[in-house]
């Protein structure tokens, strides 16, 4: 994370900051967020999430919690890009088909909610983000990079109770209580028992885990190739659920949204995709057997 923020605050020097907002500022702009969302977007997909919300504290965006939320589920989608899609690339799914359906598919669940709020006017109070970053005018380099180690050393405090939560709720079977909720979602998307097992310990415990295992069974010969596509690109939508909702939790997104309509979302897609590729793999056998 440190490295990035010394390339932003470079690039913000530099006035690039300023090119990439004006550049994706239409986009923000049909999501309903401010333009200088764009970089903390931008962030977040080439690195993660962590390093996105320390761009969102560090600039002077006054967000409710209708647009935290449109913000939340665009980067819960979009994020670490180049490593996650290298482990989903090893695992047999093309890195343009990885890029396609997190950029377009976080665009599209984050319009769809922007859509939603505008309709119902819902949430449209200030939302209550963790940390504040009150910007300084005319600081110097020095005060600024105090600034950005106080700001570390509290979201080291936050990963540090977050992680701690997170060993609590193991402790607690609530992992295995996700299991059996997700199962039946999983049914729709006609995947082997062996698939669902394995997408289920990546929704829970993170991309980098579950498509490792997926790696490992499909070498071992224990999935089909529709099985570990499928698996590996619901985990590209949906993936470490616990965790990564939480920390978006404490900037003020609504549960509803960055979880369950991120669940069912997911797996509309999902099911779409897979009903899609039994066509066409159906359309090409009748054409292998006629040939």
């Amino acid at each position: 994370m440190i490295p990035v923020i010394i390339l932003i605050k470079i690039a913000d020097e530099l006035g690039a900051v300023t090119l990439l907002g004006e550049l994706l500022e239409p986009l923000m702009g049909i999501l309903g967020l401010p333009s200088s969302m764009a970089l903390v977007w931008a962030t977040t997909m080439l690195t993660n999430l962590y390093a996105g919300l320390l761009v969102l504290i560090n600039t002077d965006a006054t967000l409710t919690v209708a647009q935290v939320t449109v913000l939340s589920s665009l980067l819960l989608i979009s994020h670490g890009l180049p490593i996650e899609g290298m482990i989903s690339k090893k695992a047999g799914v093309p890195m343009w088909a990885v890029l396609t359906l997190r950029i377009g598919g976080g665009v599209t669940f984050a319009w769809l909610q922007n859509v939603y709020y505008e309709y119902s006017a819902k949430n449209q109070h200030t939302a209550q983000i963790l940390w504040q970053n009150e910007p300084v005018v005319g600081e110097s380099y020095l005060q600024w990079a105090m600034g950005q180690a106080q700001s570390l050393f509290s979201i080291f405090l936050v990963i540090a109770v977050l992680i701690t939560l997170l060993r609590l709720l193991k402790l607690l079977k609530i992992e295995q209580l996700m299991s059996l909720i997700m199962m039946p979602f999983l049914k729709i998307l006609k995947v082997s028992k062996d698939a669902a097992n394995l997408a289920v310990i990546g929704i829970t415990l993170g991309l980098s885990y579950g498509g490792g295992l997926i790696i490992n069974e499909s070498k071992k010969g224990n999935l089909t190739a529709k099985d570990a596509l499928i698996t590996v690109l619901l985990l590209n939508l949906l993936h470490s659920i616990i965790e990564d909702t939480a920390l978006v939790l404490l900037i003020g997104a609504d549960l509803n949204m960055v979880l369950w309509a991120r669940i069912v979302f997911s797996v509309c897609v999902m099911a779409i995709i897979s009903h899609v590729h039994t066509l066409f793999s159906s359309r090409k056998e009748k054409q292998e057997l006629h040939s």
